[in-house]
């Protein structure tokens, strides 16, 4: 049986005097979507910037699909998120001065894929997020939603092992938020990929297989309201 597609343990991380992670474990599924929640201050965007390579801990280990982070240095690191992260963000981050079509294609050009199958790969993201009609379209014409929606298939196109998502949701009305958020979701599970989102919503947090609580350094399943 292939092990998890994210595997965090015992992962620990200090500022100062404080302790923000403490021995922390995670471990998530391909195929599978964890929502982290937490106060503001709680350390949730210190364990994605860990998880992504981005930061250092100060003990435990992080795998993604087998391979140990702290094995590799910054180039190999940066080739590891190059091709097997995807990341959406609160902030969309689609450059303007590419069309739709090019910011999806923008990972693919970066991991020398072929101009065919470029193409290809563009063409079915845009058709699976409901955008095929603006591949040709620049960021500006888009609405908020619909850029939301690009920042998905562009973290997808390049077929990665672990999505993050940090607030993808958080500029968007509750609509707009939930469209996204089933977008978001279904594409993570039917690609195979494992997700990690982290949101103050609560709205958001109930698309994911399971709910976890950052508090105090560590990860406690939260248990869905009575309904």
């Amino acid at each position: 049986m292939a092990g998890p597609a994210l595997d965090v343990s015992q992962l620990s991380r200090r500022f100062e005097q404080r302790q923000i992670l403490d021995h922390l474990d995670l471990r998530v599924a391909q195929g599978e979507l964890v929502a982290i929640v937490g106060e503001s201050g709680s350390g949730k965007s210190t364990l994605l910037n860990l998880i992504a390579g981005l930061d250092q801990p100060d003990a435990g280990s992080i795998r993604i699909d087998g391979q140990d982070l702290a094995s590799l240095d910054d180039d190999a690191r940066t080739r590891l998120r190059r091709a097997q992260l995807g990341f959406v963000f609160q902030s969309f981050h689609i450059l303007p001065h590419l069309r739709i079509g090019q910011n999806i294609e923008l990972p693919l050009v970066l991991l020398g894929i072929d101009a065919g199958e470029r193409r290809q790969r563009v063409a079915e993201l845009l058709d699976a997020v409901g955008l095929a009609d603006r591949v040709g379209s620049l960021p500006r014409q888009l609405s908020g939603g619909e850029l939301q929606r690009v920042a998905v298939a562009r973290a997808l196109v390049h077929r990665p092992v672990l999505v993050l998502a940090d607030e993808p949701t958080g500029n968007l009305d509750a609509e707009t938020a939930a469209l996204v958020m089933r977008l978001l979701a279904a594409q993570i599970r039917g690609r195979g990929a494992a997700g990690v989102l982290v949101t103050h919503s609560a709205a958001a947090a109930a698309l994911a297989d399971r709910v976890l609580l950052l508090r105090q350094g560590h990860l406690h399943p939260q248990v869905p309201d009575a309904r």
